[in-house]
Protein backbone atom coordinates (compact mmCIF):
# COMPACT_ATOMS: atom_id res chain seq x y z
CA UNK A 1 0.00 0.00 0.00
CA UNK A 2 1.21 3.25 -1.15
CA UNK A 3 0.48 6.35 1.11
CA UNK A 4 1.00 10.12 -0.53
CA UNK A 5 0.79 12.91 2.41
CA UNK A 6 -1.31 15.80 1.45
CA UNK A 7 -1.26 19.03 3.32
CA UNK A 8 -2.34 18.79 6.74
CA UNK A 9 -4.59 15.92 7.61
CA UNK A 10 -5.71 14.38 4.35
CA UNK A 11 -3.30 11.69 3.00
CA UNK A 12 -3.88 9.51 0.08
CA UNK A 13 -3.77 5.60 -0.14
CA UNK A 14 -3.08 3.34 -3.55
CA UNK A 15 -3.60 -0.09 -3.61
CA UNK A 16 -3.52 -2.57 -6.95
CA UNK A 17 -4.85 0.88 -8.98
CA UNK A 18 -7.54 2.18 -6.62
CA UNK A 19 -7.21 5.35 -4.50
CA UNK A 20 -8.50 6.15 -1.05
CA UNK A 21 -8.89 9.71 0.27
CA UNK A 22 -8.91 10.66 3.45
CA UNK A 23 -10.20 13.99 4.64
CA UNK A 24 -9.36 16.51 1.61
CA UNK A 25 -10.62 19.48 3.87
CA UNK A 26 -10.16 23.47 2.98
CA UNK A 27 -6.36 23.06 4.21
CA UNK A 28 -5.32 20.76 1.66
CA UNK A 29 -4.67 20.74 -1.90
CA UNK A 30 -7.64 22.21 -3.84
CA UNK A 31 -7.01 18.88 -6.03
CA UNK A 32 -6.47 16.40 -2.96
CA UNK A 33 -10.25 14.49 -4.06
CA UNK A 34 -9.50 14.35 -7.34
CA UNK A 35 -8.31 10.84 -8.93
CA UNK A 36 -10.02 9.18 -5.93
CA UNK A 37 -11.93 5.86 -6.48
CA UNK A 38 -13.12 6.45 -2.59
CA UNK A 39 -13.35 8.89 -0.12
CA UNK A 40 -13.42 8.77 3.86
CA UNK A 41 -14.28 11.68 6.21
CA UNK A 42 -13.58 11.51 9.83
CA UNK A 43 -16.18 14.97 10.70
CA UNK A 44 -17.35 18.22 9.53
CA UNK A 45 -14.87 20.86 10.30
CA UNK A 46 -13.70 22.25 7.09
CA UNK A 47 -10.23 21.60 7.57
CA UNK A 48 -10.82 17.82 7.37
CA UNK A 49 -14.63 18.24 5.15
CA UNK A 50 -14.58 20.79 2.28
CA UNK A 51 -17.85 20.19 0.06
CA UNK A 52 -16.21 21.48 -2.97
CA UNK A 53 -13.16 19.00 -2.94
CA UNK A 54 -15.80 16.19 -2.76
CA UNK A 55 -17.87 17.43 -5.06
CA UNK A 56 -14.95 17.98 -7.95
CA UNK A 57 -14.01 14.14 -6.90
CA UNK A 58 -17.32 12.90 -7.12
CA UNK A 59 -17.86 14.83 -10.23
CA UNK A 60 -14.90 13.71 -11.96
CA UNK A 61 -15.41 9.99 -11.07
CA UNK A 62 -19.04 8.86 -11.97
CA UNK A 63 -18.05 5.36 -9.73
CA UNK A 64 -16.60 7.42 -6.90
CA UNK A 65 -18.26 7.36 -3.42
CA UNK A 66 -18.03 9.10 -0.15
CA UNK A 67 -18.13 7.02 3.54
CA UNK A 68 -18.95 9.40 6.43
CA UNK A 69 -20.49 10.24 9.49
CA UNK A 70 -24.32 10.93 9.41
CA UNK A 71 -23.29 15.48 9.66
CA UNK A 72 -21.38 15.35 6.76
CA UNK A 73 -23.64 12.52 4.44
CA UNK A 74 -26.58 14.86 4.97
CA UNK A 75 -24.95 17.88 3.25
CA UNK A 76 -23.75 14.95 0.05
CA UNK A 77 -26.18 12.73 -0.53
CA UNK A 78 -29.17 14.22 -2.57
CA UNK A 79 -27.10 15.13 -5.05
CA UNK A 80 -25.07 11.59 -5.49
CA UNK A 81 -27.45 9.35 -5.13
CA UNK A 82 -26.55 5.69 -3.89
CA UNK A 83 -22.73 7.05 -3.87
CA UNK A 84 -22.97 8.36 0.13
CA UNK A 85 -22.99 5.98 2.93
CA UNK A 86 -23.38 6.48 6.42
CA UNK A 87 -20.69 5.20 8.86
CA UNK A 88 -21.09 4.69 12.60
CA UNK A 89 -18.81 3.49 15.00
CA UNK A 90 -18.53 -0.61 14.97
CA UNK A 91 -19.14 -0.41 11.13
CA UNK A 92 -16.95 -2.33 8.96
CA UNK A 93 -17.13 -1.57 4.88
CA UNK A 94 -15.12 -2.44 1.71
CA UNK A 95 -14.11 1.03 -0.37
CA UNK A 96 -12.25 0.59 -3.48
CA UNK A 97 -11.12 -2.56 -2.49
CA UNK A 98 -9.42 -1.03 1.04
CA UNK A 99 -11.12 -2.99 4.10
CA UNK A 100 -12.25 -0.16 6.93
CA UNK A 101 -13.42 -0.66 10.12
CA UNK A 102 -14.85 2.54 11.98
CA UNK A 103 -13.97 3.29 15.01
CA UNK A 104 -14.51 6.26 17.33
CA UNK A 105 -18.18 8.61 17.91
CA UNK A 106 -16.89 11.93 18.98
CA UNK A 107 -14.12 14.98 18.72
CA UNK A 108 -11.96 15.53 21.50
CA UNK A 109 -12.81 18.62 23.52
CA UNK A 110 -11.65 22.05 22.55
CA UNK A 111 -13.23 23.54 25.93
CA UNK A 112 -15.96 22.74 27.90
CA UNK A 113 -18.15 25.50 26.35
CA UNK A 114 -17.92 24.12 23.03
CA UNK A 115 -20.42 21.10 21.81
CA UNK A 116 -18.80 18.42 20.35
CA UNK A 117 -19.38 17.34 16.93
CA UNK A 118 -19.46 13.81 15.95
CA UNK A 119 -15.86 11.91 14.69
CA UNK A 120 -14.74 8.62 13.72
CA UNK A 121 -11.75 7.17 12.81
CA UNK A 122 -10.78 4.72 10.18
CA UNK A 123 -8.62 1.62 10.24
CA UNK A 124 -7.91 0.73 6.68
CA UNK A 125 -6.50 -2.63 5.87
CA UNK A 126 -6.25 -3.74 9.35
CA UNK A 127 -2.73 -1.70 9.64
CA UNK A 128 -3.06 2.14 9.45
CA UNK A 129 -5.55 4.00 11.52
CA UNK A 130 -6.46 7.55 10.96
CA UNK A 131 -8.27 9.21 14.38
CA UNK A 132 -9.52 12.70 13.28
CA UNK A 133 -9.93 14.89 15.13
CA UNK A 134 -9.48 12.27 18.69
CA UNK A 135 -7.31 10.37 20.12
CA UNK A 136 -9.11 7.28 19.65
CA UNK A 137 -7.91 4.01 20.50
CA UNK A 138 -8.83 1.31 18.34
CA UNK A 139 -9.74 -2.02 19.26
CA UNK A 140 -7.52 -3.54 17.36
CA UNK A 141 -3.77 -3.59 16.49
CA UNK A 142 -2.22 -0.81 14.85
CA UNK A 143 1.32 -0.71 12.01
CA UNK A 144 0.67 2.67 11.16
CA UNK A 145 -0.40 5.74 13.33
CA UNK A 146 -1.73 8.84 11.52
CA UNK A 147 -0.81 10.80 14.19
CA UNK A 148 -2.80 14.45 14.76
CA UNK A 149 0.37 16.23 15.73
CA UNK A 150 -1.04 19.63 16.52
CA UNK A 151 -4.33 21.10 17.17
CA UNK A 152 -6.21 23.46 19.58
CA UNK A 153 -7.61 20.44 21.07
CA UNK A 154 -4.02 19.37 22.09
CA UNK A 155 -1.01 19.29 23.34
CA UNK A 156 2.30 17.38 23.00
CA UNK A 157 2.04 15.43 26.24
CA UNK A 158 -1.34 14.11 25.31
CA UNK A 159 -0.11 13.05 22.31
CA UNK A 160 3.10 11.51 23.29
CA UNK A 161 0.84 9.21 25.52
CA UNK A 162 -1.58 8.65 22.75
CA UNK A 163 1.32 6.96 20.89
CA UNK A 164 2.15 4.79 24.14
CA UNK A 165 -1.14 4.07 24.29
CA UNK A 166 -2.12 2.74 20.73
CA UNK A 167 1.26 0.92 20.29
CA UNK A 168 1.90 1.22 16.37
CA UNK A 169 4.58 0.07 14.65
CA UNK A 170 4.85 3.47 13.80
CA UNK A 171 3.51 7.08 13.65
CA UNK A 172 3.45 9.54 10.36
CA UNK A 173 2.08 13.38 11.40
CA UNK A 174 -0.40 14.59 10.58
CA UNK A 175 -3.21 17.54 11.66
CA UNK A 176 0.21 19.86 11.24
CA UNK A 177 -0.72 22.94 9.01
CA UNK A 178 -0.56 25.24 12.30
CA UNK A 179 2.60 24.49 12.95
CA UNK A 180 5.63 26.55 11.52
CA UNK A 181 9.35 25.05 10.67
CA UNK A 182 10.88 26.27 13.90
CA UNK A 183 8.27 24.18 15.75
CA UNK A 184 8.01 21.13 13.86
CA UNK A 185 11.16 19.64 14.45
CA UNK A 186 10.43 20.18 17.84
CA UNK A 187 7.12 18.34 18.03
CA UNK A 188 8.64 15.66 15.97
CA UNK A 189 11.86 15.48 18.60
CA UNK A 190 9.45 15.23 21.81
CA UNK A 191 7.43 12.28 19.86
CA UNK A 192 10.36 10.59 18.46
CA UNK A 193 12.25 10.23 21.69
CA UNK A 194 8.80 9.47 24.19
CA UNK A 195 6.44 8.09 22.05
CA UNK A 196 7.99 4.39 21.88
CA UNK A 197 7.31 4.00 18.03
CA UNK A 198 8.66 4.87 14.83
CA UNK A 199 8.29 8.63 14.06
CA UNK A 200 7.91 10.50 10.26
CA UNK A 201 6.60 13.52 8.86
CA UNK A 202 6.25 13.68 5.31
CA UNK A 203 6.35 16.47 3.13
CA UNK A 204 3.39 17.34 1.57
CA UNK A 205 3.36 15.27 -1.50
CA UNK A 206 6.03 12.64 -0.36
CA UNK A 207 4.96 9.32 -0.42
CA UNK A 208 5.89 6.02 1.29
CA UNK A 209 5.55 2.33 0.82
CA UNK A 210 3.93 0.55 3.95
Amino acid sequence: MKLTKRLHSCVQLEKDGRTLVIDPGAFSEPDAGLGADALLVTHEHPDHFEEGRLRAALDANPAAAVWTLRSVAEKLAPAYPGRVHTVGHGDTFTAAGFEVQVHGELHAVIHPDLPRVTNVGYLVEGSLFHPGDALTVPGAPVETLMLPLHAPWNKIAEVIDYVREVGPRRTLAIHDALLGEVALPLYGTHVANLGGAEYTRLAPGEAATL
